[in-house]
């Protein structure tokens, strides 16, 4: 193969990485695109394609009303509402973070999803591509002096921060709502996997530059607005946004155990006690609650994190989550910002009042007839109240008793649009028959629910996880070092007695 050749194969092999995953633009049917729609998407987006389906009352945000022409995801200018062919595929394939519309990659063909894109256009009446592409310029890439920059231009007169917060997390200073009146939460900036498109600075660069059709957030590439940034400072600002990235509070599907470490004296007596960070966390989806009356569609949180550490007398529980607004019913400003009525912030851990035999549990949702189990449940307080915990036996929604703490207590901190919960209780009670008694080395399921009093939850209105489990870890001491010690002194030894065995004679 001469040098051109082997130059122009290598040309070809670098645009065939550069594209993978991109999917090129292909014609579609209409006729098939409506068939496919009205079997997948009606539900949602009504057989109009105005967003009417039988679940859009159940459903934050609403589905996207195709007639309207607003499309969330655009590589198009801001100057232009029709988006390319390959943005609506894309929304289509990989579904929308943060909304109830899935991926359908596993369910549809691709040239399904080409017929669906040529017929989800004709609501709106798209026939002609859009003139004008996002102009990127040239990219900058990221560097701790861009990110500087970027982190002054978002907080440069609140241009980002009187919605996401000067944290990135969304914690409001305003109330937004979405072009239909529906109540929008701003974007947790810290929680990349959520975001509109991916995290990758091209697609934030993409966000800032065309704006999300639909809400509030504008486009910042519009000459007109007070807050424009040139494509420089757009790259500067879409850098420090995907700095934001907070990884370690990622939901790891494997990490299904809560591993408390056992330490010597004291237990840490706050919630941001720097000896927690030396603890390990995991984090939970949060969902729902869909079972009993009244049901539950509309979560603003979405993940808790929990760390739990103990002594030779108390467990410690760190429940930490990300809560746009701190819920305070009786404050003016907290009640501007919430849905009526507000109510307290809150979070509950519950365990089984008697470890199960084999792999039983209790039922998730507050426990059954046969298994019972404990409820702690805090509560942020109100105006002129302080925060509460209290304790409960629940056998099922409809059988729940109210009991003494048992030495129950809890100490909160609110802090950047994060609350941090510190529960704490002695490993065994005087009541063994009516509370959890912890012991070391076993796994102990426990569950997770919270309230957003901002987000109209309250009582059965709120977000939940099912079973996980919590172990309380065996100190090490010194018997796992001697072991390992004997082992590797028997596997040498063995080692050398082969290679003498295995010497050739003389």
């Amino acid at each position: 193969m001469n040098r051109r050749r082997m130059n122009k194969f290598a040309f070809l092999a670098l645009c065939a990485l550069f594209f993978a995953g991109t999917a090129a633009a292909k014609p579609g049917d209409t006729a098939k695109g409506k068939e496919i729609y009205d079997k997948r998407c009606t539900w949602c987006h009504g057989a109009e394609g105005d967003g009417a389906g039988a679940a859009k009352d159940m459903l934050n945000p609403p589905p996207r009303d195709f007639t309207s022409g607003n499309y969330k995801i655009k590589s198009s200018s801001f100057e232009d509402m029709a988006p390319n062919d390959d943005d609506i595929f894309r929304m289509i394939r990989d579904g929308m973070p943060g909304t109830s519309m899935p991926g359908w990659s596993d369910v549809l063909k691709e040239q399904d999803i080409w017929d669906l894109v040529a017929y989800v256009k004709t609501f709106a009446g798209y026939d002609e591509p859009p003139a004008a592409q996002v102009d990127f310029g040239t990219r900058i890439a990221s560097s701790g002096e861009s990110i500087a920059k970027g982190r002054k231009l978002y907080e440069e007169g609140d241009r980002c921060v009187e919605c996401h917060g000067k944290s990135g997390k969304g914690s409001a200073s305003k109330r937004l709502k979405g072009d239909a009146g529906e109540r929008t939460w701003p974007r947790n900036l810290t929680k990349p996997w959520t975001f509109i498109g991916s995290s990758d600075p091209k697609d934030i660069f993409a966000r800032l530059s065309t704006g999300i059709a639909g809400t509030e957030m504008p486009s910042f590439a519009d000459p007109r607005s007070r807050k424009k940034l040139s494509i420089e400072e757009r790259w500067h600002v879409a850098n420090y946004v995907a700095s934001l990235a907070r990884t370690g509070r990622k939901v790891d599907a494997e990490n299904t155990v809560i591993k408390a470490d056992k330490v010597e004296g004291d237990l840490p007596g706050t919630p941001d006690d720097a000896r927690w960070e030396k603890s390990t966390p995991s984090t939970f989806y949060l969902v729902p609650q869909l079972i009993a009356e009244e049901r539950f569609f509309t979560p603003a949180n979405d993940t808790l994190t929990v760390r739990a550490l103990y002594n030779d007398k108390m467990i410690a529980m760190l429940l930490e989550w990300d809560d746009r607004t701190r819920s305070i019913p009786g404050d003016e400003a907290a009640e501007k910002l919430a849905d009526a009525p507000i109510a307290e912030d809150g979070v509950a851990v519950q365990l089984p009042v008697t470890l199960p035999k084999g792999m039983e549990k209790p039922y998730f949702g507050m426990g059954d007839a046969k298994h019972a189990v404990n409820i702690w449940h805090w509560k942020s307080g109100a105006k002129g109240s302080t925060e509460s915990i209290d304790l409960a036996n629940s056998r099922g929604f409809r059988e729940i008793e109210k009991r003494d703490a048992a030495g129950l207590k809890a100490k909160a901190s609110y802090s950047d649009g994060t609350w941090k919960v510190l529960i704490t209780r002695p490993l065994t009670t005087s009541s063994p028959d009516k509370d959890i008694q912890f012991t070391e080395g076993g796994f102990i399921p426990v569950a997770f629910a919270a309230w957003d009093g901002s987000n109209g939850e309250k009582g059965s209105k709120h977000t939940m996880t099912t079973w996980y489990w919590l172990l309380l870890k065996p100190a090490t001491g010194t018997r796992p070092l001697v072991a390992a010690l004997m082992i590797m002194g028997l596997f040498a030894g063995g080692l050398l007695w082969w290679a003498r065995s295995a010497k050739p004679a003389a």
